[in-house]
């Protein structure tokens, strides 16, 4: 997929988006104690750049990755979940216990953006954090 993308910074760059080398960032929601925090919990890209979250829940109850805001501010390439690739605009993610996702994107539009589980009570709990994308 070609993109063309003024970012914040007010530089364009126009690429193959889909065939830059990739960066590989692991996030656990939750943990094996049962914490209700995403580690880390501060998530820092850079705009233009592609990257493959891994997201894996540890714990015994499902988590939400949740940062509607962050997904409308990248381009998703697609999500990996078991044996299902999904394409297409990306706005929360459901893990299972035990389960793993991968998402692939590449932010554009620089900025701070939230992260929280949606589970009733977790966001309260703490399971909360930030995305931020430098331009």
């Amino acid at each position: 997929m070609w993109v063309r993308n003024f970012a914040a910074c007010g530089k364009c760059f126009a690429s193959d988006l889909s065939r830059q080398p990739v960066t590989e960032v692991n996030v656990s929601l939750g943990s094996e104690t049962g914490e209700l925090k995403f580690f880390p919990n501060n998530l820092e890209f850079e705009s233009g750049k592609r990257y493959k979250l891994i997201l894996k829940n540890p714990s015994q109850q499902k988590h939400y990755f949740t940062a509607k805001s962050f997904a409308d501010a990248s381009w998703t390439q697609k999500v990996d979940a078991g044996n299902v690739e999904i394409k297409g605009a990306i706005h929360e993610l459901e893990l299972r216990p035990g389960s793993k996702a991968e998402w692939v994107f590449v932010p554009l539009k620089s900025g701070t953006y939230n992260l929280r589980c949606t589970v009733a009570g977790h966001t309260e709990a703490g399971m909360v954090g930030k995305i931020a994308i430098a331009p």
